[in-house]
């Protein structure tokens, strides 16, 4: 049995596990999904590393989008009770790089509603289809749009601190999405050259496989426990 502990990205929640959790679960796994504080990146990745402390053995550490950055800042925690960090269409960031360095231009960033006086932003529900859902179907597009909540600005522009002794001894994984809008394949696969993984899974869908292809995706994540 194995353990994954699955961090969601900006604007979402756990609820964006709820199709991929019963999946891996049916396979005798347990799943701990996260829910961030959502304050700054050094919060985040507390909460990151205390569900990590929370298991009994080196989870499978997963990060969609911006959870990329978290997972990464909870890699140079708790690298030893890391087995596996994988990156699902997620920021892969180097030392000393945020999240907005690796994010600039795209349909997120042009289409971001912020709220000076909470220093908060959200997207455009216009756009959110297409940005994050185009692969689903309209009724989950309806349900996860609707659950879309504010995500602090600071967490967006703080850089990882991490080392390669640390975080960078952790094997990594990345999930590419060849349609996502979010973050692009060709930067999805920059990322990737600038910081290697060990292994490359590629599903033809949008920003979000755990709500439009949950099946593959599990599929994918359940040969890491073998």
């Amino acid at each position: 049995m194995a353990t994954y502990v699955l961090v969601h990205g900006a604007w979402h929640g756990s609820w964006e596990w709820e199709h991929l959790t019963p999946l891996l679960e049916a396979d005798g796994h347990r799943v701990i999904a996260v829910d961030l504080p959502r304050t700054t990146l050094e919060e985040n990745a507390a909460a990151v590393s205390a569900a990590v402390e929370s298991a009994e053995e080196p989870v499978i550490l997963l990060g969609h989008s911006a959870g990329g950055m978290w997972i990464t800042q909870a890699a140079e925690s708790v690298p030893e009770q890391i087995a596996t960090l994988v990156y699902c269409a997620a920021f892969l960031p180097g030392d000393g790089q945020a999240l907005v360095d690796l994010a600039s231009g795209d349909i997120v960033q042009e289409n971001l509603l912020v709220d000076d006086a909470s220093g908060t932003a959200l997207v455009d529900e216009r756009v959110h289809k297409e940005a994050f859902y185009d692969e689903c179907t309209d009724d989950v597009v309806a349900v996860a749009s609707s659950r879309h909540v504010p995500e602090h600005l600071h967490a967006m522009t703080t850089p990882v601190h991490i080392t390669e002794e640390r975080a960078g001894s952790v094997p990594r994984v990345y999930v590419e999405c060849l349609r996502d809008r979010a973050i692009v394949i060709e930067r999805q696969r920059a990322m990737q050259a600038a910081r290697p993984c060990e292994r490359v899974f590629t599903i033809d869908t949008d920003h979000c496989p755990s709500l439009s292809r949950p099946r593959e995706l599990a599929d994918h994540l359940l040969v890491l426990a073998r």
